[in-house]
């Protein structure tokens, strides 16, 4: 059902980009459009993950410069059942993590130094997990389709404020409502599949409540520290875990209280028999997190 939603959204967003092609150059306009769409989607196809990781800086790192990290991803892969990613880390003070790339196959993962010195190890295993979850279930290449096209929309509708001949009231219309549809259709696809990968997580970490404890310290502080990348290009929000410095109403992501109280809700299931939700380690010191702080 996933599935079928993200693709009729995605036709959305491709029926509007032409939308906005006819109201700037007509019939012609409209097919020239779709070609576009379609050449922007081939050439994010092969090249979403360089994109995205050239955009951040990010730096590659393996199992001699980063071991605990690299390993921890590499055996939450193994419970997933997919082939180890890229592993990279973004010098960057706001606490966040992502996933790219255009199957599991040619996918990478990404965290902050933020987010490594904030979190204890089972946080950023559960943040990680989540990650993991969007590359198994193949989100991270729609996402990166989805932020292209509607980027391009945008940019679109500002050429058409300037440069556009006389279309009367319709093709004004056009223009100034398309960058706001283009912006609530990537807010739908994009709220479905993080509910959809927290989930995911649950079942690869085994610990939702550590995912849990992650988004709730992360939330605020990716609030709080600007981030240079998404400032630059706010369609690139949506590859967070969390968004940071945008209002709920115009966010990519779900509330993060409604993440937290699904997450506890799933919490039930992965208890070990016996045992309760608190019995589970949150604070243990790591490499990655020396002082062990919550």
């Amino acid at each position: 059902m996933n599935f079928l939603k993200t693709t009729m959204l995605l036709a959305a967003l491709t029926a509007l980009f032409m939308v906005m092609g006819f109201s700037l150059g007509g019939p012609r306009g409209a097919i020239l459009a779709l070609l576009v769409a379609a050449g922007m989607n081939l050439f994010t196809y092969w090249n979403a993950d360089k994109i995205v990781l050239k955009m951040h800086q990010a730096v590659e790192v393996d199992a001699r410069s980063h071991p605990e990290f690299y390993n921890m991803v590499q055996r939450l892969a193994q419970r997933a059942g997919l082939p180890m990613p890229k592993v990279y880390i973004v010098d960057q003070p706001q606490p966040n993590a992502f996933a790219t790339g255009r199957d599991p196959e040619h996918s990478a993962v990404a965290a902050t130094t933020g987010l490594l010195n904030m979190l204890s190890y089972e946080e950023i295993e559960g943040v990680m997990a989540h990650e993991l979850g969007h590359v198994k279930n193949r989100d991270t290449l729609i996402m990166t389709m989805v932020a292209t096209i509607a980027g391009a929309v945008s940019m679109l509708a500002n050429f058409g404020l300037f440069f556009r001949d006389n279309r009367g009231v319709a093709g004004i219309l056009a223009v100034l409502v398309a960058p706001f549809a283009a912006m609530i259709v990537q807010m739908a696809i994009s709220r479905t599949r993080e509910f959809g990968a927290d989930r995911t997580a649950a079942e690869i970490s085994g610990n939702p409540l550590a995912l849990a404890s992650a988004l709730h310290k992360i939330s605020g502080q990716a609030q709080r520290i600007p981030n240079p990348v998404a400032q630059r290009n706010p369609a690139a929000s949506q590859l967070y875990i969390v968004p940071g410095g945008v209002k709920q109403m115009f966010s990519t992501h779900p509330a993060t209280e409604d993440r937290i109280a699904a997450l506890q809700d799933m919490a039930q299931d992965f208890v070990a028999p016996g045992g309760t939700p608190d019995d589970r380690p949150t604070g243990r010191p790591s490499a990655l997190n020396p002082t062990g702080r919550r």
